[in-house]
């Protein structure tokens, strides 16, 4: 096959022969029956309505449903109700093509991260279902600028989303790289036109964004399928993230009791939660470093606690690099070739501990031993937020002593699988 053929694949419509609507019926062994409606999404673009154009891959026929009747109660849980549109009805402002299952679904993950942030501008950037660069700002320009800094190369053909109408700065900074979706609650006049600049862009309006905050804590059935059929059907997962919800770093091991000697201080408690509410959109098993509301470096879906954090701790010396080469040089450090430039930015990375010094250590699941904690000590994190309840905390709560590090406990765990 030629590739141009291989290419080609990416841009067809495979053909969708998933039905317009479908039912998921819940009953017990009596007469009580709870029924969610669905329909499938289409968009017409250059005439043609379509669905997905494809799902996670360009032989993989898929379909996206919108829930539009219907509410499931189970004990005191209750679904979201219908109607709530988010990525499951976006308005494609700007499309080149149909989307396909991966756009929507990392707009959702985006989405899923935003909703904890409303009062200043926030941009998320996603890329694999994974959070690549969070960070909030005074300015949306300047919260997009910090999130794609924190990770520019993970960026690249990523899926942007923004809590505030997108404007003319932020838009003509989206547009100096490459970006596969932009999603936003409204676009302010001339937007659209900067935008149309890239014109396989797909550009969403998803107006329901402005009052993303109205859907925190707000639960709906998640469903994994499995290979012989089956499913597993659990309820969606709601992070804990305030103050008042987190306990204190405190255990009791053979007797003796075990205490973090610091508490956090005001501006580490506000990362703290910043970090908790952006692990609850990463797959586990993970560990991220944030610093100032900005995610320095995210380490995900990796097998060992210890690996995890020494990968999201390699990341983030390997991106405040490039940050440093791109910010200064506007050149991607892979492509510098001056050996002094590179030497001066090895220095300064080193001194800076990649960004990590100075920063909250976050991980989704406790530490089994203190090797996983000490990556991120040795690297000058002054605080760490974990769920706690291993048998061995007493030597998480040693190691953030002997650095005088805060440390407290969710009492949760924000698995993502």
């Amino acid at each position: 096959m030629s590739d141009k053929k291989l290419s080609s694949m990416y841009s067809r419509i495979i053909e969708d022969l998933f039905p317009a609507n479908m039912e998921i019926t819940f009953h017990d062994n009596g007469n009580n029956r709870q029924t969610l409606f669905y329909e499938k999404a289409l968009w017409t673009i250059d005439g043609e309505s379509k669905g997905l154009r494809y799902g996670e891959n360009p032989d993989q026929e898929a379909a996206l449903y919108k829930l539009v009747n219907g509410n499931l109660t189970l004990g005191e849980v209750s679904t979201i109700l219908p109607g709530q549109y988010l990525a499951s009805d976006v308005e494609l402002v700007q499309s080149g093509k149909h989307p396909g299952k991966t756009n929507i679904t990392d707009i959702d993950n985006s989405l899923n991260i935003l909703r904890y942030f409303s009062d200043e501008p926030v941009t998320v950037i996603v890329k694999h279902n994974n959070p690549c660069g969070v960070a909030r700002g005074t300015t949306l320009a300047e919260s997009y600028i910090k999130a794609l800094m924190a990770d520019r190369i993970a960026a690249f053909g990523g899926a942007i989303a923004v809590n505030k109408p997108l404007d003319k700065e932020t838009a003509e900074l989206i547009i100096e790289s490459y970006s596969e979706v932009v999603a936003a609650p409204e676009f302010e006049a001339g937007v659209i036109d900067i935008l149309s600049k890239k014109k396989n862009l797909r550009v969403m309006k998803v107006g329901n964004i402005s009052r993303l905050h109205d859907f925190v804590g707000r639960q709906f059935v998640d469903f994994k399928s499995l290979i012989d059929g089956g499913l597993v059907a659990q309820w969606s997962f709601v992070p804990k993230a305030s103050e008042k919800s987190f306990l204190p770093a405190v255990t009791e091991y053979k007797g003796k009791e075990y205490r973090v000697n610091r508490q956090p201080t005001a501006a580490e408690m506000n990362d703290m939660i910043f970090g908790w509410l952006i692990e609850s959109g990463i797959t586990s098993n993970s560990v991220i470093y944030v610093k100032d509301g900005v995610t320095v470096g995210i380490g995900t879906g990796e097998q060992d606690r210890v690996g995890v954090a020494e990968i999201a701790r390699d990341k983030a010396y390997r991106k405040f690099a490039d940050k440093i080469c791109y910010e200064e040089y506007k050149t991607p450090l892979s492509l510098m070739k001056d050996p002094d430039v590179l030497k001066d930015i090895d220095k300064r990375t080193a001194a800076a501990k990649g960004g990590i010094k100075d920063s909250v250590m976050v991980s989704d699941a406790f530490f089994p031993f203190r090797d996983g904690i000490e990556v991120g000590l040795n690297e000058g994190v002054t605080a760490v937020i974990q769920p706690g309840g291993s048998l061995r905390d007493f030597e998480s709560i040693e190691a953030c002593n002997e650095k005088n590090a805060a440390m407290i406990f969710t009492g949760q765990r924000s698995f993502k699988h």
